[in-house]
């Protein structure tokens, strides 16, 4: 553990706490952690956000805490900042600083903050009575449902319907950190290639799937060799399989016809896109990227850039292929849909406390409209890949049973279904799945029966 009592470190811990404290209140309040941690100064950023995502991971606990030590939830500002200290110092052993220590800064950081000045005395309480009482109140919360699974009670309960066999490992799955993995672009080098290059830079990985490497300690990505030259891209092993799902079978076209048209519908930031290009190779490919944000889609521009790939970006609504759609079928289409991004929790702890129970329903909606837009637009013999980053099964295997009784052009080709996080797959997916650790997904690869 590490002891930042210390005023002459820089940045003091009691200012990491008003930060982190600072983007928890805004989490709860309906912002994106991105966006929470990015109003951060750049300096502080890394440190704040390392302290929000263990807080993150165990809010639950944390807030089943602060309701044994205090009648009344204070304000959101003081609540930010007391429970952010318990789910610090709830664990000792997972504790990233001596839990006196947190609950010293803590008092700190209320006192220096005109916000929560008036609640400091009520944090000291609060925090001293905790460190006295710690096994008793950590007891007292053992068996309940949030404390123990740091989920809002909704989730737990879907994913127990959802997953009855594998409920309990996938919520565990949440509350751990992501590995990072890497997309190797096959057009500027190989997996083989790559992994020499991680060793002679001091840096460890392992092949995961047909072009990924997973980084055995993350690094920041200017670190890694080749990332601005475009040889790799940060991408999980589960989003990698897209591509090959697509257009592998696909690609047998000879000389002199025309190149295969492909449309990645929902497409920013453009990793799915970018590895279409890298995984057709020397194969003539046209790729349309369509993204409904404007903002969002530049980063798509940023992406091919600096992978050095070409495709054909539109601003556009995917539901609404009269207002951009030329007429002309496709051979394949991505549909990446919108989703609860439950699948993701690892690497986005803050989306189980942003989502709402109400939510799924609504995103299935938007995903059927979609899926009923774009089907239109397959050339007969053509393939649409549906795929979202969610677990949940409203999302995945309902939403394709209810378009395929509708559909009675669509075939459900071999597909891994529901990922779950840390999973090799399941009974009906492809078989010998080699990802190992990645996140949840869920993929169905429909067909058109030709005329």
């Amino acid at each position: 553990m590490s002891d930042l009592s210390d005023p002459s470190l820089s940045p003091p811990l009691w200012r990491q706490l008003q930060l982190t404290a600072q983007a928890l209140a805004a989490i709860r309040a309906g912002t994106s952690g991105s966006v929470a941690f990015e109003a951060v100064e750049p300096a502080l950023r890394p440190g704040v956000q390392a302290l929000g995502f263990q807080v993150l991971r165990r809010l639950g606990r944390a807030e089943a805490l602060r309701r044994h030590l205090a009648k009344r939830t204070p304000p959101p500002p003081a609540d930010a900042l007391l429970c952010a200290a318990l789910a610090l110092a709830w664990d000792p052993a997972s504790s990233p600083y001596e839990p006196f220590t947190l609950v010293d800064q803590a008092v700190e950081a209320a006192k220096r903050n005109p916000t929560t000045r008036a609640q400091a005395s009520f944090i000291n309480a609060c925090l001293r009575r905790f460190l006295r009482e710690r096994d008793e109140l950590v007891a007292a919360t053992e068996h309940e449902p949030v404390a123990q699974w740091n989920h809002p009670r909704w989730w737990i309960e879907r994913l127990r319907r959802d997953h009855p066999r594998e409920w309990q490992r996938v919520l565990a799955a949440d509350n751990q950190q992501a590995p990072m993995t890497l997309r190797v672009n096959r057009r500027k080098t190989s997996v083989a290639s790559y992994l020499l290059a991680l060793k002679q830079a001091g840096q460890e990985g392992r092949p995961v799937g047909a072009d990924g490497v997973q980084l055995m300690q993350a690094r920041p990505v200017l670190q890694l060799p080749g990332f601005a030259a475009g040889e790799v891209s940060v991408q999980d092993a589960a989003a990698q399989l897209a591509a090959s799902l697509l257009i592998d079978g696909l690609t047998g076209r000879g000389q002199g016809t025309p190149p295969l048209r492909v449309l990645d519908a929902c497409a920013a930031p453009g990793g799915k896109t970018a590895h279409l290009l890298e995984r057709a190779g020397d194969m003539p490919i046209e790729v349309t990227a369509l993204e409904v944000d404007a903002v969002r889609s530049r980063r798509i521009d940023d992406t091919l850039a600096r992978l050095d790939l070409r495709a054909l970006v539109v601003v556009a609504d995917a539901g609404r292929p009269g207002t951009w759609w030329d007429g002309r079928p496709y051979d394949a289409i991505l549909l990446d849909a919108p989703c609860t991004a439950s699948g993701i929790v690892r690497r986005h702890p803050d989306v189980r406390w942003l989502r709402r129970e109400s939510d799924t329903a609504q995103l299935a909606l938007q995903q059927a409209m979609l899926l009923a837009s774009l089907w239109p637009l397959v050339r007969p013999g053509g393939r649409l890949l549906y795929c979202t980053c969610s677990v949940f099964r409203e999302e995945g295997s309902h939403q394709i049973d209810a378009f395929l009784a509708h559909n009675t052009d669509a075939r459900l080709l071999p597909s891994p279904g529901h990922l779950l996080p840390q999973s090799a797959g399941n009974a009906r997916a492809v078989p010998d799945n080699p990802l190992g650790d990645h996140d949840g997904f869920f993929y169905a690869l429909l067909e058109k029966s030709a005329r």
